[in-house]
């Protein structure tokens, strides 16, 4: 029996930029995620390098994020937000698209279902309803 492959082995390091460019790319463009996207400087770029550098380490690689910022903890970043299960499930909405987007496999889809709806839950700091912070760049800052 073959041992199962980590979702770093199925993807790589290009294929988790990929998914998080994919990511960000949707947030820009869906409008029922706005308020998600709210929360974001205009320049995406910076996020998009830290998701990816995140993912790697997260989807079983390198530990590329905690190399260079020490921590792996994603809540502390997202306290100054109000994110409740509308951005939550706006964040996942958004992965979901990337992962189609991305043509990743149905196998790494249902590998990261369960995953992805935990971490994006870790980062939910408010239970109802809730708006983005009125400072909507400090995400771009960590």
């Amino acid at each position: 029996m073959s041992q199962a492959q980590t979702p770093y082995q199925l993807l790589g390091e290009d294929g988790i930029c990929a998914l998080t460019n994919a990511f960000y790319d949707i947030m820009d463009e869906l409008p029922e995620v706005a308020s998600l996207r709210a929360m974001h400087a205009q320049d995406l770029t910076p996020m998009k390098q830290k998701l990816a550098m995140y993912l790697i380490g997260w989807m079983g690689g390198p530990p590329r994020y905690a190399d260079k910022y020490g921590t792996v903890c994603m809540t502390e970043p997202h306290e100054p937000y109000h994110i409740g299960p509308e951005q939550r499930d706006q964040w996942l909405l958004c992965m979901d698209k990337a992962l189609e987007k991305t043509n990743a496999s149905e196998e790494l889809v249902e590998m990261l279902k369960v995953p992805m709806f935990r971490i994006a839950d870790a980062v939910r700091n408010r239970d109802g309803a809730s708006a983005a912070s009125s400072d909507s760049n400090i995400i771009a800052s960590h």
